[in-house]
C-alpha cells in the first residue's frame, strides 16, 4: 500500500517519521506528473514545493493555523493532503476542483487566491483579526520569489514589520542559488541562529544591554553593525530585516529534516519572521526541470517525454500577435515590447529574442509597466505594452492618470480577454470593455479574426492621438490566411460582415464568428440574420448602429464581456440617446456573476452564449415580435 494512499488529512501526516516523509514526496510527484499530464495545469510550481508543504502541514495545524498560497501556482500538494486527492483528476474541468487555494472549496483554503503578490497582505490582515479576537493561532504567508517583484507584496512587508505582529513569511525561491564560495557559511550561520541556546543567549544579551543605560545602547549599535555587515555579505536578508522582519535563511527547500529544524525553531520566536527557502522548480521531472517556464502552466502533455499534446493545428492570437509585433518592429524603431513577467504567456519571447534591446519584462508590477510605458511615450517612443485581461485590472489607475489623461500613444495588447477556460474566475477576461470603455482619450478594438489583430495592431501604431487597446482571446485562430499586406482601418469604423433582411446582430471580437452558425440555423426558419463586426467598442461606430436600428425591428448585441457596463450598454446608450423607433434590443454577453472553471465550450453553454442558445434568443424574440403585428411576414428571398 502506497502512503499517499493512508494521508486523508494533514492530520496523518504527523504519524510520519523523516524517511516516510521522503517516501511520500516522491509518491506525491508522481501522482502530480500522471494528473496534470491528462488535464494541464501549473506542474512546475507544485513539484517545487512537495518537501516544504509537507513540513508545513507537519508542523502546523490547518485549518487553525493559517497557510495562504501566494498565486495559488504552487498549491496542488495542498490540496492533495488536505481531503482532495480523490478530486485531484477533476482539477481545473468544469464542476471539478479549482486549480488555485478557493475558500468555497475547503476549510484548509483560507484566503482565494490567483493573482500574485497578495499572500502578505492577507495574512496580516489575518494576524491583527486573530489578535484583535484574542485567538491563538499561526499564520503563515507562503510566497513565490515572482511575486516579490510585485509591489503589493512590498507594502504587506512594511505593514507588517511596522505592526510587529506574530505571522511567517515563507519566501520560496526557486530561481536563485547560493554560489558556491559563500554556500557553506551561509548554512552554517543558519544552523547557528536557529539554534535554540543561540536565541536564549541573543535574547538575554539583549535584554541585559538594555538595562546599561548610555553603555548598553552603545553596545547594541555596534553589535548590531557588525551583525548587519556579516548578514550583508553572507545572506540576503538585510532588507527584510530593515523592514522589520526576523530573517532566517537561506535553507534547502528539499531537505525535509533541515526543514523540519527550522520551523519548529520558527513556531517559537515572536514577532514578524521570514524564512528563505531555496528550491527548485519543476524537481522530480527532468523535462520541468530543464524548462521550467514551459512547464509553469500547460496544457496535457506526454509524461514520458513532456511533448505538449497539440490540438489545434492553427496558430493562436498570442502567436500572431507576437510575432506581428516582432515584424512591425523592424520597419519601426520606436517600438518597445513591454510585459510583466509573463513574455512567453504573451507572445512576446518573440520579440524578446529579435530585439533583446527594446524588450523590457518588469516583473509582476502591472501599475508600473504602464507608467513605465507613459514614460517611454513621451519620449516619442511607441510602446506596446502585452498583459493578460484580468492582470491589466491592476494598473487601471495608472492607465487613467498617467497614460490616457496625457493622451499619450501608448498600445496595450490586451490577450486572454472573453472566457479563458480552466483558469477560472481568477483569469477571466470578461471586465475589460466594461472598465475600458469608460476611460476618455481611448480608443478600444477587437479582431474577428488573426488578420484583422494584425490590421489593429497596423492601425494602432498609426495612430498618435492617444492609447489604443486591443484585446483578443486565449484561444487557437480560425485559419485565415495571414499572407496579405497590414491594412490601416478607419478608426472607429464598423463594417458588415454578412447581409440580411429580418433581424441583426452586431458583434464584439471573436464572437463575430459564433454568430455564422446562429444564422445557418435560423435560416431553417427562413430568417434572414444580418452580421455586424463592431471592430471598434470606442468610439462606437454611431452611423452603423443607428441605420441598423432603423432598418431592423430586432438587434441583438453579442460580446464576451460582462453585460454590465460593456458593449451592450454603449449600444443600448446610443439606442436611448438617439434612437425614437419601435426596434427591440436585446443584449447578450457574461452575466452578473463569477463564471466557474471548465473548457470554454462548456462555459459557454452554460452562460447561454454557445450557438445553440442564441439561436434560441433570436428565435423566440423572432416569434414574439411577429405575434405583436408590428411587422411584415417575413422576408422569403435568399441571402
Amino acid at each position: 500500500m502506497k502512503l499517499l494512499d493512508m494521508i486523508q488529512s494533514p492530520d496523518d501526516l504527523k504519524q510520519l517519521d523523516i524517511p516516510k516523509l521522503a517516501c511520500l514526496s516522491k509518491e506525491i510527484r508522481e501522482f502530480i506528473i500522471s494528473n496534470i499530464s491528462k488535464t494541464g495545469g501549473h506542474l512546475a510550481p507544485s513539484l517545487g514545493v512537495v518537501e516544504l508543504t509537507l513540513v508545513l502541514h507537519y508542523l502546523f495545524d490547518s485549518p487553525n493555523d493559517k497557510i495562504v498560497w501566494d498565486v495559488g501556482h504552487q498549491g496542488y500538494v495542498h490540496k492533495i493532503i488536505t481531503g482532495r486527492k480523490n478530486q485531484f483528476s477533476t482539477i481545473r474541468q468544469y464542476k471539478g476542483i479549482s486549480g488555485f487555494p478557493k475558500i468555497s472549496e475547503s476549510p484548509h483554503d483560507c484566503f482565494g487566491t490567483g493573482h500574485a503578490s497578495t499572500s502578505i497582505s492577507a495574512a496580516i490582515g489575518m494576524a491583527c483579526a486573530r489578535d484583535l479576537s484574542e485567538d491563538d493561532y499561526k499564520v503563515l504567508a507562503v510566497i513565490g520569489d515572482g511575486s516579490m517583484t510585485g509591489g503589493l507584496a512590498f507594502e504587506g512587508l512594511n505593514n507588517a514589520g511596522s505592526l510587529g505582529k506574530d505571522m511567517v513569511v515563507v519566501l520560496n525561491d526557486n530561481e536563485m542559488s547560493i554560489s558556491k564560495n559563500v554556500g557553506a557559511l551561509s548554512k552554517y550561520l543558519t544552523t547557528l541562529i536557529t539554534t535554540q541556546s543561540y536565541n536564549k543567549i541573543k535574547k538575554e544579551i539583549w535584554e541585559l544591554t538594555g538595562k546599561l543605560s548610555r553603555m548598553g545602547q552603545k553596545i547594541r549599535k555596534i553589535v548590531g553593525r557588525v551583525d548587519e555587515s556579516m548578514k550583508a555579505v553572507v545572506i540576503p536578508g538585510l532588507l527584510f530585516e530593515r523592514l522589520g522582519f526576523r530573517y532566517i535563511g537561506p535553507i534547502d527547500g528539499h531537505n525535509i529534516s533541515r526543514l523540519i529544524r527550522v520551523f519548529r525553531l520558527v513556531k517559537t520566536l515572536k514577532g514578524p519572521i521570514l524564512v528563505h527557502v531555496v528550491t527548485r522548480k519543476g524537481k522530480g521531472y527532468a523535462p520541468a526541470e530543464e524548462n521550467a517556464p514551459q512547464f509553469h502552466g500547460l496544457g496535457a502533455f506526454d509524461k514520458e517525454t513532456g511533448e505538449s499534446i497539440k490540438i489545434a493545428s492553427v496558430p493562436n492570437y498570442t502567436e500572431v500577435f507576437g510575432k506581428t509585433v516582432t515584424e512591425l518592429a523592424y520597419k519601426d524603431e520606436r517600438i518597445v515590447g513591454i510585459t510583466a513577467a509573463m513574455a512567453l504567456g504573451t507572445g512576446l519571447s518573440y520579440f524578446a529574442e529579435q530585439h533583446p534591446k527594446r524588450f523590457y519584462d518588469v516583473g509582476i508590477a502591472e501599475g508600473h509597466a504602464v507608467t513605465f510605458a507613459a514614460g517611454l511615450a513621451t519620449q516619442g517612443y511607441r510602446p506596446v505594452v502585452a498583459l493578460y485581461s484580468s492582470f491589466l485590472q491592476r494598473g487601471y489607475d495608472n492607465l487613467i492618470h498617467d497614460v490616457a489623461l496625457q493622451k499619450l500613444p501608448v498600445i496595450f495588447a490586451i490577450d486572454r480577454a472573453g472566457i479563458v477556460g480552466s483558469d477560472g474566475p481568477t483569469h477571466h477576461g470578461v471586465f475589460d470593455l466594461s472598465y475600458l470603455r469608460s476611460i476618455p482619450n481611448l480608443v478600444v478594438m477587437s479582431p474577428r479574426d488573426e488578420q484583422e489583430l494584425r490590421d489593429m495592431l497596423f492601425t494602432a501604431l498609426k495612430y498618435e492621438d492617444g492609447p489604443v487597446a486591443i484585446r483578443y482571446p486565449r484561444s487557437a485562430g480560425i485559419g485565415v490566411s495571414l499572407e496579405a499586406p497590414m491594412q490601416e482601418l478607419p478608426v472607429g469604423k464598423g463594417e458588415i460582415f454578412r447581409f440580411g433582411h429580418d433581424v441583426a446582430i452586431v458583434a464584439v471580437g471573436p464572437m463575430v464568428h459564433v454568430c455564422l452558425e446562429v444564422r445557418e440555423k435560423l435560416k431553417e426558419h427562413n430568417i434572414s440574420m444580418q452580421i455586424v463586426n463592431a471592430r471598434f467598442i470606442k468610439p462606437l461606430d454611431f452611423e452603423l448602429m443607428l441605420e441598423t436600428f432603423e432598418k431592423f425591428r430586432l438587434v441583438l448585441t453579442l460580446e464576451d464581456n460582462s453585460l454590465l457596463g460593456g458593449f451592450g450598454s454603449a449600444v443600448a446608450e446610443l439606442f436611448a440617446d438617439s434612437f425614437t423607433g419601435f426596434t427591440k434590443l436585446v443584449r447578450l454577453g457574461i452575466p452578473d456573476e463569477f463564471v466557474e472553471h471548465g473548457s470554454t465550450q462548456q462555459l459557454f453553454q452554460a452562460i447561454g452564449l454557445d450557438p445553440d442558445s442564441i439561436y434560441k434568443i433570436v428565435l423566440n424574440n423572432w416569434s414574439m415580435i411577429r405575434k405583436s403585428h408590428r411587422l411584415p411576414k417575413t422576408h422569403s428571398k435568399k441571402n
